[in-house]
């Protein structure tokens, strides 16, 4: 049976990040997975990242093969800030990056991840299987997918995620509302719109919090030091979880629930504003309270904050609602494996090198949020989170530790 010493299941930008610093460590590894899955064929075509330029590369040791090298060399615009960065711009050099950096990737699905006497068994979608020492979950949020209870057991043909959708051209001729005031929220209804399809944007709140626009020139020295600029927005708070994720886990558990709740709250990115205020229609504080089927089309009833009801009937809902982790969701853990690890709301309680309480298990990106902050739910908080699981999992290559999943 083949083996490895750590397996990497996921290969977007967390799972390419982490196994580049494998490989510069010398630890054996093997990662699994379709690279950039998530990117190239659920998110919409057309988008733009609400991450900044700076912020939007992969990470490999030496910190060379970055998106502002890979548009310089290729001809492609690019500036730190200030310039939206295209998906397809995003994708291609991600790929590139995995075909120079990464380029053992194994393109087959991980279907069970079970524990032995040894590590892990993994099992591939073809049948092969295989023992790990170590496992580093790296899947992104596909699997968390989250869809308001009115909406649960609706078929497809009806409503819908923000992910199911690459291509909105087959919406024309139909109408869509989309629920959400978040950047996939105004992406979709945005991009919708450009497509000549009948849309409408729903959302709970009054307002839509557009991110500020990048000042003309730059900002000023006293602008940058009142709120200085971080990878995942301005300010003193999120400069600190930007930069300081390994501070952040120190904190007290309800203190890092809380902030991790509150802090960036859903908001497009603003160069939205102009593409979606006076095109798309907005039906903003009005809540869904109940959706049926009728005639072949959804028919919503919304109320609004005075208590007062209209309906709304569509072809098809979009629920841009965004995502929960739930590790219960990783249909690929095993059972026994899920009930070994600890949590908290449904999600990993991790040690400071992501590990999680079964040893040699680590969970990387999305899943790691309350332990590591907002961070790890964008591309930026890669570089902190590979530098930790490769030192990691190479201590472990070296002492050859590796504790006995069935006695833990």
């Amino acid at each position: 049976m083949p083996s490895t010493q750590v397996a990497i299941v996921g290969a977007g930008p967390y799972g390419l990040s982490i196994a580049s610093h494998m490989r510069a460590r010398g630890v054996e590894y093997r990662i699994f997975g379709q690279p950039m899955h998530l990117w190239t064929h659920q998110m919409p075509e057309g988008m733009e990242l609400k991450s900044e330029g700076f912020a939007s590369s992969l990470f490999d040791p030496e910190g060379r093969f970055t998106l502002e090298r890979y548009c310089t060399e290729h001809g492609l615009p690019y500036r730190r800030t200030g310039l939206p960065v295209k998906l397809d711009t995003l994708n291609a050099y991600a790929l590139a990056f995995q075909r120079t950096v990464v380029p053992d990737l194994d393109q087959r699905l991980v279907v069970a991840v079970e524990p032995s006497t040894n590590g892990f068994l993994l099992r591939l979608e073809d049948g092969e299987i295989m023992t790990a020492q170590s496992v580093v979950v790296a899947v992104g949020v596909s699997h968390f997918r989250h869809i308001p209870e009115i909406f649960k057991g609706m078929p497809s043909e009806f409503v819908t995620h923000s992910l199911d959708h690459r291509d909105l051209a087959k919406f024309r001729g139909r109408s869509v509302a989309v629920i959400g005031r978040g950047a996939s929220g105004v992406d979709i209804a945005s991009l919708l719109c450009d497509q000549g399809v009948d849309v409408q944007l729903i959302a709970r709140k009054p307002t839509i919090a557009f991110h500020e626009p990048p000042a003309p020139g730059g900002r000023s020295l006293l602008a940058r030091l009142r709120w200085p600029e971080s990878g995942i927005g301005n300010g003193w708070r999120s400069l600190f979880l930007a930069d300081a994720p390994w501070a952040f886990h120190h904190l007290p558990e309800s203190l890092r629930l809380k902030v991790v709740r509150v802090h960036l709250p859903p908001a497009p990115g603003w160069f939205m504003k102009d593409r979606t205020l006076g095109r798309v229609p907005l039906l903003l504080g009005q809540t869904p309270q109940q959706a049926e089927i009728r005639d072949g089309r959804v028919q919503l009833s919304l109320v609004d904050a005075n208590g007062m009801r209209r309906l709304v009937t569509v072809d098809h809902v979009i629920s841009a609602t965004g995502f929960k982790t739930d590790l219960h969701r990783l249909s690929f853990l095993d059972e026994a494996l899920l009930r070994r690890i600890r949590m908290v709301e449904n999600t990993p309680i991790l040690s400071s090198s992501f590990e999680s309480s079964v040893p040699g298990l680590f969970f990387a990106g999305f899943a790691s949020a309350n332990g590591f902050g907002p961070v790890v739910r964008f591309i930026v908080g890669a570089g902190f989170t590979a530098r930790s699981v490769s030192a990691r999992v190479a201590g472990f290559a070296r002492t050859r530790r590796y504790a006995d999943p069935a006695a833990a």
